[in-house]
This record gives structure tokens, C-alpha cells and sequence, in this order.
């Protein structure tokens, strides 16, 4: 065998940079499909997650570090603490699972959850988080518009408003077993606001599949509203005539409203949501309407008390 030293080698026989790029990544397109083939469901969706094209709907705003995301959450049915989510989630069970699509549709369908992640192409939005307690977060979610999988079930005249249900599963969600909420936990969007673009199911975040204590394996986020009124690992979305009860709202119907805006002029009872601590800065910020969002979402409650309708 001949072996060159660097020496020997002529610049010509070298391979420039972008050529070896190019060539690298031709072979790993033309092998992917193979590669998913024989990855477990999980790395198979995280291969996929991480190639999810932008959002023009993405904030340009710097992101909130993944340890924090995935280390500070409000899950009530992992624990009250902040902390809990991330130590006891580890017994949840995101396989198998279905959602179901149900009520005032003509079309309704129970979707097993690899089934759903083909129903439309997954794109990456980098979306504010604002949560009632006055903390935020810039994250990177992978999802898909929630209209999607509502056009698909053709809701009839009837349907008004789209409710949410999350996993009632108290062997492996242990913050069941208290009775802190009524559980499961239910939340609820009126249809048009389902509808709206931004608001998404997400699947992942950071390029890889959910974490569990983020709402594996399917959750809501609707950007403009505070953090609570985006469902966790949901089980069914069912379309209604009525408004729904949200598990915060019959809990504390004076702390939480159906429509939970970001409304800086509406303080929670017990502090001010005037100004808010993005997690990984010391000094707080002044909340913005909508979280934001108001050029895109306002148009939506055009006419209403804000105030009353909170």
C-alpha cells in the first residue's frame, strides 16, 4: 500500500471544501431513507424534526437555553414544583398513542400518533412563552399548524369551539393521584382561534422529539396566550357547540379565564402581569399585549372587553 505524507501531496489531488461538503451531503440525502428505516420510532422522528424547515412566523429573538426549557416547566400532572416535570416524568408511556377527533365533525378519526406526524410537513418555529407566574421563554418548537388536523375532520355548523384532553393516567403521571385540578386536565380555543396559523400542535422542540416533561408526545402552543392554556400530551380533541370548562377555570374561575390573553392591563389576583423575567435574565421586562403577537391575533377579539373577557 502506498501511503502519501502531506509532503507528497499536490494541491491539485486535494479536495476542496465545498466539493467534500457536497459529496457528504448527497450521500447522506441518498441514505437517509435506509438509515430512518431501521432507527427506532424516536430517532427516526429526531432525524426528521431536525431537518424541519423555518418558520417566517418565528421570532428573531435570542433563544431560552434547552436545560432551562426542559428543567423549569409547569406540568401539574408530574408535580406542582417547577422542577418535578423533568425528575418524574420518566414513567410516562408516549408508545403506543392516539388522538382522537371527535364531536361535531363529519369526518372524526382516532389517529395513531405516527399517523398524525404525516399529516402535514413539520416546520421549526421559534415562538415566545409566556407564563402566567410573570417568567417567559424563547423555544424552538417543531409542529404543524393545528387547523390541519381540524380542516381534516370538517367541522359541521355546529362546532363553535375545539376542547382539548390530556392523558388521565394516574400509574404514570403520579400528579394525578392528588387533587390539586380535576383531572384530566382540559382546555379549550374557539374554533376560529384554532384555526389561526399560529397556533400549533407541537411534536418537538430543539430539533428532537418532545421531551416528556415538555407534553410528549403532542401538545398545543398558542403563542399569544398564556403557557397554561397549551394543553400537554393531549388524547383527544373533540369540536363543540359550547364553550368548554378549562380544568384552571373550574379550579379558579376567578384567576383564569377562558381566553387568557396576554393582557398586561389584566392582573392575576394575586400579582401584577405588567412585567415579566425572561428565564436566563436578571432584570424583568415589560409584557407586551398578545405576548407580541397583537399585529397578527388582535383583529380576533376586535369589539371585546378584554378586561371582562379575560
Amino acid at each position: 500500500m502506498l501511503i502519501k505524507k502531506p509532503g507528497d501531496i499536490l494541491p491539485s489531488e486535494i479536495t476542496d471544501k465545498q466539493t467534500y461538503w457536497s459529496r457528504r451531503e448527497f450521500l447522506m440525502a441518498a441514505s437517509l431513507p435506509l438509515a430512518l428505516a431501521a432507527l427506532p420510532h424516536r430517532a427516526r422522528a429526531a432525524a426528521r424534526f431536525a431537518g424541519a424547515g423555518k418558520s417566517a412566523f418565528s421570532t428573531g429573538e435570542g433563544l431560552t437555553p434547552l436545560k432551562d426549557v426542559t428543567g423549569y416547566n409547569n406540568f401539574y400532572e408530574f408535580g406542582v414544583d417547577k422542577e418535578d416535570p423533568a425528575k418524574n416524568a420518566h414513567t410516562l408511556r408516549t408508545r403506543p398513542w392516539t388522538v382522537t377527533v371527535e364531536g361535531e365533525v363529519k369526518r372524526p378519526k382516532v389517529y395513531d400518533i405516527d399517523e398524525i406526524l404525516k399529516l402535514a410537513p413539520l416546520e421549526e418555529r421559534i415562538y415566545r412563552l409566556r407564563c402566567v407566574e410573570g417568567w417567559s421563554m424563547v423555544i424552538p418548537w417543531v409542529g404543524f399548524p393545528l387547523g390541519e388536523i381540524v380542516k381534516r375532520a370538517e367541522p359541521n355548523g355546529n362546532a363553535k369551539y375545539v376542547e382539548f384532553t390530556t392523558l388521565n393516567a394516574p400509574r404514570q403521571m403520579p400528579g394525578e393521584r392528588s387533587w390539586v385540578l380535576d383531572w384530566p386536565y382540559v382546555e379549550g380555543l374557539r374554533l376560529d382561534e384554532a384555526m389561526h396559523p399560529l397556533a400549533i400542535l407541537a411534536v418537538g422542540l430543539y430539533g428532537d422529539v418532545l421531551p416528556n416533561q415538555s407534553g410528549a408526545p403532542i401538545r398545543l402552543v398558542v403563542p399569544w396566550k398564556y403557557g397554561f392554556k397549551s394543553i400537554k400530551s393531549i388524547v383527544k380533541i373533540r369540536l363543540v357547540e359550547k364553550q368548554p370548562t378549562s380544568a384552571w377555570m373550574k379550579a379558579a374561575p376567578r384567576e383564569y379565564g377562558f381566553y387568557s390573553n396576554v393582557n398586561p392591563e389584566v392582573d392575576h389576583p394575586r400579582w401584577s402581569q405588567a412585567r415579566e423575567r425572561r428565564i436566563g435574565e436578571f432584570l424583568k421586562r415589560k409584557t407586551l399585549p398578545f405576548n407580541g403577537y397583537g399585529e397578527q391575533v388582535a383583529h380576533l377579539y376586535a369589539g371585546m372587553d378584554l378586561k371582562k373577557y379575560f
